[in-house]
């Protein structure tokens, strides 16, 4: 089998919710992103493209019916180029990576596109559908924006607590104390104003409309004015509004193909997918899943903490975050170095693909020969993905 390689990554602005990106459509961020991506590949016909793998965690509303296709179609692409929609929940743009990067190491294709999109502001309220017409009683309208929804009642009730919950019990059986959470979340917030600040995210991000950059990070951020948030989900709780990450809108999109695709593309390769792991904990404990992903992925490359060089964990809390860095034999100041989900936003079906794009460039800034992607997933698992860097540094 072929491997399969990186050749570009591009992501719009992370807005808030309800903020700059609010009025845009997930479909059109989907495309807005796909074309980004494309621009960096002038050479490359679009016909070429033997696949599109997009990632959707909410599906329920504008981003319904195969928004990967009807990205391929908002874009201009030809009608020739199928796509396919994944649902791995926070992990789906990395699921879509993955797929595309199978497909690509099989020879079922040498170009696919992978990425993903999410709306958190635009997701609709859903009701029930009775089994029989007119019923008597009120209904109830439901938010599909996070979390659980319309939950199976043969489902366990300690499997279906609020995210934020578990991880108030994930922050307890490893004693992670608010104060570092707080230190974790302002170090986000800080690495990520540098590092727009210094123009490392400038050939990253294609602007949508007026917004050009991440709504929501804050500069000014210290651990002593994140320590006068109320607790979020427990009266005498840890996690606040500061120490978590927010509701965002946006998409991510990222080229890949086999080695000899190069001449197609118009383009030399900059990584390589070096190993793959996903992994299942129970559904509380999600947070803590990366664990186990990563060290499979390390396996699958055939290497150790030891040759990494730059972490990309999604930061989905600070404490799940923590616990991560904390049983991995990795230094944290490799990690999110250019800042995380905290400050620059989680909106759920992109994030996966941003941290990929975000470690390649890293690894390419750097020279560093490999580095890892996790993300933490709801209801119980993770994913995880090495890149191996094939840029010359000279």
């Amino acid at each position: 089998m072929t491997s399969a390689f990186l050749y570009a990554a591009t992501r719009t602005p992370f807005g808030r919710f309800g903020g700059a990106l609010a009025e845009v459509r997930p479909d059109d961020l989907a495309a807005i992103a796909l074309e980004g991506v494309l621009a960096k590949a002038p050479a490359l016909d679009p016909a070429a493209i033997g696949d599109v793998a997009w990632g959707c965690a909410n599906q329920a509303g504008e981003d319904n019916r195969n928004v990967g296709r009807m990205a391929v179609l908002l874009a201009g692409l030809p009608v020739s180029v199928p796509a396919t929609t994944v649902n791995r929940l926070c992990g789906s743009s990395l699921d879509a990576v993955i797929t595309a990067s199978r497909t690509i190491e099989t020879g079922d294709a040498h170009v696919v596109v992978a990425g993903g999109v999410e709306s958190m502001t635009r997701a609709p309220w859903v009701l029930p559908k009775p089994s029989r017409a007119f019923p008597a009683g009120n209904v109830t309208a439901v938010s599909t924006t996070l979390g659980w929804r319309l939950v199976n009642e043969r489902m366990p009730a300690e499997w279906t607590v609020s995210l934020g919950e578990s991880n108030e019990m994930l922050g307890e059986k490893f004693s992670i104390s608010r104060e570092r959470q707080d230190e974790f979340a302002a170090r986000s917030h800080v690495l990520a104003h540098e590092a727009w600040e210094a123009g490392f995210y400038d050939d990253l991000v294609v602007p949508v409309g007026d917004l050009a950059r991440d709504e929501g990070i804050r500069p000014g951020s210290t651990a002593e004015k994140l320590a006068g948030l109320k607790p979020s989900f427990r009266p005498d709780g840890t996690i606040t509004a500061g120490n978590a990450s927010p509701l965002n809108d946006g998409a991510s999109a990222l080229l890949l193909g086999s080695e000899a695709a190069a001449a197609t593309i118009g383009l030399d390769p900059v990584a390589r997918v070096a190993g793959r792991g996903v992994s299942a904990v129970e559904p509380p404990m999600f947070g803590y899943a990366p664990v186990e992903a990563a060290e499979r992925a390390l396996g699958r490359a055939g290497i150790t903490w030891a040759d990494v060089s730059a972490v990309e964990l999604n930061e989905a809390f600070a404490v799940q975050s923590i616990a991560c860095v904390d049983s991995w034999d990795v230094d944290p100041e490799i990690v999110n170095t250019k800042g995380g989900a905290i400050a620059i936003g989680h909106p759920l079906g992109a994030s996966g693909g941003r941290i990929l794009g975000t470690l390649a460039a890293r690894l390419r800034e750097s020279g560093g020969r490999y580095g890892v992607a996790a993300i933490c997933i709801g209801v119980g698992q993770a994913l995880a993905v090495v890149l191996e860097n094939v840029v010359d540094p000279r």
